[in-house]
């Protein structure tokens, strides 16, 4: 039986019983009805349950952030923010989907024609557990207002944040089935991806499982999204404001524990600064308070599990018998819970395992560029592409090096985050398709063609 575990206290707080067969049958089986329903319903029906959503979220803020928190170890505030968020998406969606889902005429030698943009069916979605709310609703919030409905096989460390956003659905008035929270395994989400009654599936989480994932929907020839790793450069030019580089830095880098995709990853740092960012830069990390998540002074709380910590230093490790250096950190400290000091490590090359691997912990890489057009060479030489973020003071030499880097986002003068109204997603092994925005809410729909002579 799967559990969850407070990973600041390592103590067990709920078991969960995994579906059995007739249970998932029941599960798709709602979710195949539910459909037949929901896509009747018009978008301003759904807009008011989404808006009411909106509503519990606000209204529950404190509640569903101390869960997050008990369940994957995040500082208090961030959760709270992260069920703000939530909301923020989906007033965001209730607002915008009757333009998004509106018919396109297209000219053409027909009486008429148009684009018309319907529901799919039953998605399935898989789920991480570093932003247990927020990356499950920036799924949800689009996909039901566009008419389909969701399963959610949410990571087995966050399964009440699952079952908590489920009941938030149908206290909203959304009907039973349009959004439901299904504990299953591996080998069932396989079954579950290859059943008929499933009409696409998104994923967000590791580079390893979108490979499994992707492969699974493309052999049942259904739509994926999937939102991977990253390994985001963080670029800082010699003319760069030092001290907000070094402030936003460090909060891209240790944000939500350092537990994040998005999270600045690689620092490159042109010659001329990169000694004064360096010594600035491991002064604030090293000022960080960790401790208690629930704490309202704590920078930095536990990582999720003692396998992930157990690997971060694996990976710091491997880094130093590469030839970084350890400027702070880089040791588990002794004491209760998943704990992992601020780490920076000097002197990355590329090649190395903290240039080439995604660290998914507060561990930042510093690299010296010689000049900007070396910085862009260093920041492109990655197999992922999902963020990063470009500082200095001029914006149009900033626009131009966020031009010339390949990924699906880049930031300049502020740290790379994800926003309603913007297009999520990255290329290369950091995944394809898009969610949030227009392309989010058109992730899962028929554009479909109508013709009248």
């Amino acid at each position: 039986m799967p559990a969850t575990l407070n990973p600041a206290t390592e103590t067990e707080i709920q078991h969960y019983n995994a579906l059995d067969g007739p249970a998932l049958d029941a599960a798709l089986d709602r979710a195949a009805g539910a459909f037949q329903a929901h896509r009747q319903s018009g978008v301003a029906d759904r807009a008011r349950s989404m808006r009411r959503l909106a509503d519990l979220l606000d209204e529950q803020k404190d509640d569903l952030g101390r869960l997050m928190t008990s369940e994957m170890g995040k500082p208090l505030d961030q959760a709270v923010a992260e069920a703000e968020k939530c909301a923020w998406v989906c007033r965001y969606y209730a607002e915008h989907a009757q333009a998004y889902l509106a018919d396109e005429p297209r000219p053409t030698e027909a009486a008429r024609s148009f684009v018309a943009y319907q529901p799919l069916g039953p998605v399935l979605a898989v789920m991480p557990w570093n932003f247990p709310f927020w990356q499950a609703m920036r799924f949800a919030a689009p996909t039901v207002m566009a008419g389909n409905v969701g399963l959610l096989k949410h990571a087995q460390a966050v399964l009440g944040c699952g079952d908590r956003m489920a009941e938030l659905f149908t206290e909203a008035g959304f009907a039973p089935g349009v959004f439901q929270h299904v504990v299953i395994d591996h080998d069932q989400t396989a079954d579950v991806i290859a059943d008929d009654r499933i009409a696409a599936v998104t994923l967000t989480g590791s580079e390893g499982a979108g490979r499994i994932i992707g492969q699974q929907a493309g052999a049942a020839l259904k739509p994926s999204v999937l939102e991977l790793g990253g390994t985001d450069a963080f670029v800082v030019l010699a003319d760069a404001d030092l001290d907000g580089a070094v402030e936003v830095g460090v909060r891209a880098r240790v944000q939500n524990n350092g537990q994040s995709c998005i999270a600045a990853k690689r620092f490159i740092l042109e010659r001329p600064i990169a000694d004064a960012y360096t010594r600035r830069f491991v002064e604030r990390m090293e000022a960080l308070t960790v401790g208690d998540p629930l704490a309202p002074d704590t920078d930095l709380g536990p990582l999720v599990s003692a396998d992930a910590r157990a690997g971060i230093q694996d990976q710091v490790e491997r880094a130093v018998a590469d030839g970084a250096e350890v400027l702070c950190g880089g040791a588990i400290p002794d004491g209760t819970g998943f704990y992992y000091p601020p780490t920076v490590l000097a002197g990355v090359a590329a090649g190395t395992v903290a240039f080439e691997e995604e660290i998914f912990g507060p561990v930042a890489s510093l690299i010296v560029a010689d000049d900007a057009d070396d910085a862009v060479r260093l920041a492109n030489d990655t197999r992922f592409g999902l963020g990063g973020s470009v500082w200095t003071a001029d914006r149009q030499r900033g626009e131009a090096v966020a031009r010339q880097i390949r990924s699906g986002a880049v930031f300049v003068n502020e740290m790379t985050k994800s926003h309603p109204n913007l297009p999520f997603g990255g290329v290369g092994a950091s995944g394809y398709g898009r969610e949030l925005g227009r392309h989010g809410i058109r992730a899962f729909v028929n554009a479909k063609t109508v013709w009248i002579d």
